[in-house]
């Protein structure tokens, strides 16, 4: 990203009074935030999957099912759990459920409906996979920070969360979701 130097300071976008684009330092700050995370998460995703053979996919699957208390949930709200678009998941399912890792059951109240069940294997597996996941994540993410550090992300996190909350946002494609402002300009 190539900022010059003499935009530390805010500058208005547009002529809309209300809208400034970031500072460089703010800039700084959002790049190191998205980098460090997206570097995280692929350190924990290469870890899980040399220790237990499951992807960090699956991972999110079998952690949504195991934290249900009958292990089941109906496709839409799991989709919605994971962060995932409807399509994406119904095809990972099918992998899982070729791996006996989950299973896909009718819905008796709806015709079209189906439940994705956790399998006796797929609470193996992720029994199997949760201990040398939860190491990596002590290791990788929770020991490289102070306690005052991760209650300061803890607070930074959840105010983000709040931010988003509720926002209207446009799906690009499975991997991509833009927010849209006010006047239907797409910002990242």
């Amino acid at each position: 990203m190539n900022i010059p130097e003499d935009e530390a300071e805010p500058r208005v976008v547009g002529g809309s009074a209300g809208r400034r684009s970031p500072t460089r330092d703010e800039l700084r700050v959002w790049r190191t935030f998205t980098e460090t995370t997206d570097l995280v998460k692929r350190h924990i995703e290469v870890e899980l999957q040399q220790a237990s053979g499951v992807s960090s996919g699956d991972y999110g699957v079998l952690l949504a099912l195991s934290e249900q208390p009958d292990h089941r949930l109906r496709s839409s709200p799991l989709a919605e759990q994971i962060g995932w678009e409807r399509s994406r998941l119904s095809h990972h399912l099918g992998r899982m459920e070729r791996r006996a890792l989950i299973a896909r059951e009718r819905a008796s109240d709806d015709s079209r409906g189906a439940w994705v069940v956790l399998t006796d294997e797929g609470a193996r597996v992720f029994r199997r996979a949760s201990s040398p996941h939860l190491h990596s994540v002590q290791r990788l993410f929770v020991s490289a920070l102070t306690a005052e550090q991760l209650a300061a992300l803890d607070d930074a996190m959840r105010a983000l969360a709040a931010q988003l909350e509720g926002s209207p946002t446009v799906q690009q494609d499975e991997s991509t979701t833009l927010r849209v402002s006010t006047d239907d300009t797409p910002t990242a």
